[in-house]
């Protein structure tokens, strides 16, 4: 019978979750999914100079928002308390430090393990003579030939410690890797890794092998980043006597440049892309393609299309490109989708944050600028005029500007469409504004509307632009804007019929 497939994510509580570490919880997520396995979410917070408080919490909510379910691990209740789930915790590293002294001892009195004593002052040291030299800056093994007895007089003494991996000098270390293929590396090149720290606390290294194996992973899904500590973990898998997972690297995220991307937070924060109006189905789908390639031409799927077609085999070798117009072109297919309902109940918080409306009630708003009041359904036919358009949801606000003040203000150049003569745009702008009086309130639809002016058209002889340019320019304020029908229907006879009176005096 095949062992169960069990992925986890396992990142550092820093602060935000950066989007490249979205993309290998993604990946870790479906691969289990695809496989009916569990997906476990662990903290590794053994660094404890890089903890930032809340970032547990906020990490938790984030996964959720995103969709990522995870069978086991760390969960929040309603008043974010930190609770877990799952038979294989605790799922917080610092609380597991037992555990890594219990596994430290063990490979210490199996002879894989030393104590280390050399103080920070020499370790600089030697690093700067190594670099000097242009050699790979590696520990040299100073307290790897004491004796018991030296060992047991330093501990005596509480001489601060920390304890290394005794790597073998000859042979080497081998595995296959489930994207780049067959690995082997020389041990001599591989350095004695701090397994324990100082202060009691595991490193990663020590940490995820003993979590990996105690927790039954039996896939390692990460970053290209910790390819060339693998070696360093199956020689501990080797000394503990246990199978080691299979292990799959991620290629590494890159700027345009084919720099790595940075890790600057407010430039790849998976927050700032969900403040900015990035849909997470949206944002799931485009960290998909950063080094998957389907084998396809399709490049937009729904969730459950990503779990089904995804493995392991379409992972490339190569760097991704990050490349958000590629982001916004994914996001505008999934706006163009969604639901007007749904879609407009994301986009009021914009509204509101840019001071065109105000809530009043549940389904009530108001325009701030003149005062009016209207309800959900006006606001749905106002994001309706963008939602072919909209890249992001953070644009509605600027986008429909135009909808919510009195008037738009704009040179009167913008209203005289290619070589038509200002008093041409005028007398068609009258011309609208005769036919557009004539019709009744009750019939004020972009339909009706359209009719109307193609009739004056083909009556009066009138090119389309040399009608609708002026008139959209009137409604909009705009070189650029949705179509003068739909905006003269949610602007409603009145307003439409003032805007036009405004151009018609820009013209004069």
């Amino acid at each position: 019978m095949s062992k169960k497939i069990r992925t986890r994510f396992a990142p550092s509580p820093t602060g935000y979750l950066h989007v490249g570490s979205l993309r290998t919880a993604f990946y870790n997520y479906l691969f289990a999914k695809h496989n009916n396995g569990d997906f476990i979410l662990r903290i590794e917070n053994t660094d404890k100079s890089r903890y930032v408080e809340g970032s547990i919490e906020n990490l938790v909510k984030i996964l959720d928002f995103m969709g990522l379910q995870y069978s086991e691990g760390i969960v929040t209740d309603k008043d974010e308390k930190i609770s877990q789930k799952g038979n294989f915790g605790p799922y917080i590293q610092s609380k597991r430090l037992e555990i890594y002294k219990k596994y430290v001892d063990e490979l210490i009195k199996n002879d894989y393990a030393y104590f280390c004593f050399c103080s920070q002052e020499r370790l600089d040291e030697m690093r700067k003579d190594q670099q000097a030299r242009k050699l790979a800056p590696m520990y040299d093994g100073k307290c790897r030939g004491l004796d018991k007895k030296e060992v047991q007089e330093l501990l005596n003494k509480k001489t601060p410690f920390v304890v290394r991996l005794k790597v073998p000098n000859d042979d080497f270390t081998e595995f296959d890797d489930l994207v780049y293929g067959k690995i082997r590396i020389a041990n001599k090149t591989t350095d004695d890794q701090v397994l324990m720290k100082s202060d009691g606390y595991p490193t990663y290294h020590l940490a995820n092998v003993v979590d990996d194996h105690l927790m039954e992973i039996s896939h390692v899904i990460r970053g290209e980043e910790w390819l060339p500590s693998t070696p360093k973990h199956i020689l501990l898998y080797k000394a503990f006597g246990w199978e080691a997972p299979k292990f799959a690297h991620l290629p590494l995220l890159l700027n345009p440049d084919k720099s790595k991307l940075s890790k600057r937070q407010g430039d790849v924060a998976v927050e700032d892309f969900l403040n900015q109006g990035y849909l997470p189905e949206a944002l799931l789908n485009f960290v998909l393609l950063l080094g998957w390639n389907p084998k396809t031409e399709e490049e937009i799927f729904s969730f459950e299309e990503m779990i089904k077609r995804f493995d392991l085999s379409g992972v490339n070798k190569a760097g991704s490109i990050f490349n958000t117009e590629k982001l916004d072109w994914i996001n505008r297919n999934y706006i163009r989708k969604m639901d007007p309902d749904e879609l407009t109940k994301l986009c009021v918080p914009y509204l509101i944050e840019t001071k065109l409306i105000k809530e009043v009630s549940s389904i009530k708003y108001q325009i701030l600028s003149t005062a009016e009041e209207i309800n959900f359904d006006y606001l749905k036919k106002v994001v309706a005029l963008e939602q072919e358009r909209m890249k992001k949801l953070s644009e509605i606000g600027e986008s429909v500007k135009f909808i919510f003040i009195d008037k738009p203000d704009y040179e009167k150049e913008l209203l005289i469409w290619k070589k038509m003569t200002a008093e041409k745009a005028k007398n068609n702008l009258e011309l609208t504004y005769q036919e557009l009086e004539k019709l009744d309130e009750k019939d004020w639809t972009k339909n009706n509307l359209e009719e109307v002016l193609r009739k004056l058209m083909e009556r009066e002889g009138i090119k389309t632009g040399e009608l609708l340019w002026p008139l959209r320019v009137a409604l909009t304020g705009l070189k650029g804007s949705p179509g003068p029908f739909e905006v003269g229907e949610v602007l409603g006879k009145e307003k439409v019929l003032r805007r036009i009176e405004k151009g018609i005096e820009l013209l004069k």
